[in-house]
């Protein structure tokens, strides 16, 4: 075995008669130490590599192996009869190792047949392996390159399975098909200096000839998946149930506290109506109730809390959604009427979940009668998912005209003028644009 420098890296010529590469004749069956078919990896990143006498190796390296770069081949348990159970923990590591030949003339003028250059070691799997490269051919392998993946040092392991593929890339980095070869099921590497490969890796006379030497140049990228020892253990486990633990119940306890006005701690009057509740329940569900009730804005403790232009009803489902999070009864039949009350109510108190509720409920409900009402609380309570439903149905002339017609109309008009524009914008046919008082006179 003879050694030498590639610029930084050392790489090492072996004679056929010393290394320990496994060959076997083309075609025969050996072991599975000859890989076929394709497969594709990451491009991993590039470091250059010179040689002062004229040979130029690149070895380009991926990062190295972390939990990213694993592919876990899951966990399964077995029943055991005596109820337990054996676990079964199998994951496979990844990784690409690239390797630029820069020289090719050059190495076969250096290298005879059965020589080779290895490449700097890498690590897969917790063992270290190298790359051994034969510009010339392995043994009797005289027409074509050889390549070989080896094992340089196994780490205390027996044997080592694992499965390889060799590529060499065209000018984008994609494996090329007519040469690349792989085996699909795994080779076991007996101990150190034990390789698996192909002496006939590429026929020189074809790959001179193709489009993928480029100035004397090409890449090889090797895929190796180390496959990691299954490990196997007993775990123990009880057959019965000795406790059940229940679902949560906090909603229904927190609506139940509600009712009942157990520890309330301020009074709502809601026109007629009179509402108990408790103020850190409400504060902290509502930035606008924290400010009103403990905050600065906070009145007399004791006074009852006067709430305007709100119905008792509507009031009434706001407290239950502070509470329990979940939809009020009064919205279970889909009332689009009421859904626009809540979405005003939870606007107003700074309930996000409840008004998106509601405003989904909304997008739901939009026909000729209601898009105009509905287009008005988008605009003035900023529902953009609202607004684009809105007009994704007057889209059509028809449900346009139908709205123009609808009492909403009116109330859209008054309220919201500056969404005319809009409308004129996006509706009005290109020739009566410059007509824009058209919509406002009807």
């Amino acid at each position: 075995m003879q050694e030498g420098i590639l610029g930084q890296s050392r790489f090492q010529v072996y004679s056929s008669r010393n290394d320990s590469t496994a060959v076997v004749p083309p075609g025969a069956v050996h072991r599975d130490r000859y890989f076929q078919s394709p497969r594709t990896s990451r491009r991993p990143d590039i470091q250059t590599l010179s040689d002062p006498a004229g040979i130029m190796l690149r070895c380009c390296f991926g990062a190295s192996p972390t939990k990213a770069d694993r592919t876990a081949s899951g966990n399964c348990n077995l029943s055991a009869a005596a109820g337990g159970a054996i676990l079964i923990d199998a994951e496979d590591w990844s990784y690409s190792y690239t390797l630029n030949i820069a020289g090719y003339s050059r190495t076969k003028e250096l290298l005879e047949t059965g020589k080779c250059a290895r490449s700097t070691p890498f690590i897969v799997g917790g063992h270290v392996w190298a790359v051994r490269y034969y510009p010339n051919g392995y043994k009797d392998a005289a027409d074509f390159a050889s390549i070989f993946l080896v094992l340089v040092d196994s780490t205390g392991a027996k044997d080592v399975k694992a499965k390889c593929t060799f590529s060499v890339l065209d000018k984008a980095g994609v494996p090329v098909p007519s040469f690349t070869r792989t085996y699909t099921s795994a080779c076991t590497f007996t101990g150190k200096g034990s390789s698996w490969g192909y002496p006939e890796f590429i026929n020189k006379a074809d790959f001179e000839g193709s489009p993928h030497l480029i100035d004397d140049c090409f890449t090889i990228r090797c895929d190796v998946t180390v496959l990691k020892e299954i490990r196997t253990e007993e775990i123990t486990k009880c057959s019965k149930q000795f406790v059940v633990v229940p679902r949560s119940n906090l909603c229904q306890q927190l609506a139940g506290l509600l009712n009942s006005m157990d520890g309330a701690d301020v009074t709502f009057h809601v026109g007629e109506e009179k509402f108990l509740a408790h103020r850190s329940v409400l504060a902290a569900r509502s930035s606008v109730f924290k400010a009103e009730l403990l905050g600065s804005m906070m009145e007399n403790a004791g006074d009852p809390v006067e709430i305007k232009d709100m119905e008792s009803d509507v009031f009434k489902s706001l407290l239950h959604f502070i509470y329990t999070d979940d939809s009020p009864s009064e919205m279970a039949c889909e009332d689009a009427v009421m859904a626009g009350h809540l979405l005003v109510a939870a606007d107003r108190y700074d309930v996000e979940r409840l008004k998106l509720i509601c405003e989904e409920k909304l997008c739901k409900h939009i026909d000729s009668n209601t898009v105009a009402t509905s287009l008005a609380l988008a605009e003035q309570h900023s529902c953009p998912g609202l607004k684009e439903a809105c007009f994704e149905f007057l889209a059509s002339p028809s449900n346009f005209e139908a709205m123009v017609a609808s009492d909403g109309y009116e109330h859209l008009k008054s309220s919201c003028p500056s969404i005319l524009k809009e409308l004129i914008a996006r509706f009005l046919p290109a020739e009566l644009k410059a007509a824009k008082d058209i919509i406002v006179k009807f």
